[in-house]
């Protein structure tokens, strides 16, 4: 199934032609077409079947760029996978100007985050616990939030982050759409 098959606009379509994206992954031919009619998703699919840029392109999709508050959150166990999935984003987002994204994660200097979060973001990505703390300090804000993504969401619940998702959750609008990922197994949610 082509990209071009989706309501997507052609500066998204011919930004993915020139990544090298000609045809849909199975995850994303089954998920995206949920994800841009504003269905939640619970997908599972293995370690680089294309996950990233399933919720990528939805999240993309649906972004208002002239709108500088935080409309997307990406949830991560590790840093690495963060930066990962950052770095991805920044590469779809290439279609469209001023996409600001954001990554938050222990291990780097929270008062640069600070100064980074004053300036908004239109796309967080961060692990459960930095992104707690910035929402206790509350320097993160999540009231126009529409989209939350749980990247690996079975492996976070194996880390232990379980009370911090909660944390979170206890912070994001309730009529935000939440996309599950998952690489290994199926869980209740």
């Amino acid at each position: 199934m082509n990209f071009s098959t989706l309501p997507l606009s052609k500066e998204m379509l011919n930004n993915l032609d020139s990544l090298g994206y000609a045809k849909m992954t199975p995850v994303q031919a089954q998920t995206l077409p949920l994800i841009l009619d504003n269905k939640d998703v619970i997908a599972q699919a293995k370690t680089g079947s294309g996950k990233t840029a399933a919720f990528g392109i939805g999240v993309l999709n649906k972004l208002d760029v002239k709108k500088f508050r935080v409309q997307s959150l990406v949830l991560c166990p590790t840093r690495e996978l963060a930066d990962q999935v950052a770095k991805e984003l920044r590469k779809i987002a290439r279609f469209q100007h001023n996409i600001k994204i954001l990554i938050l994660c222990g291990g780097e200097s929270f008062g640069k985050q600070l100064g980074s979060l004053s300036h908004q973001a239109h796309i967080i990505v961060g692990t459960p616990g930095r992104v707690l703390k910035h929402l206790n300090k509350e320097s993160l804000n999540l009231e126009n939030l529409e989209t939350l993504v749980f990247d690996e969401a079975d492996r976070m619940l194996d880390m232990g982050f379980m009370e911090e998702i909660q944390s979170v959750l206890a912070h994001v609008p309730k009529n935000a759409k939440r996309y599950y990922f998952l690489p290994h197994m199926i869980m209740k949610l």
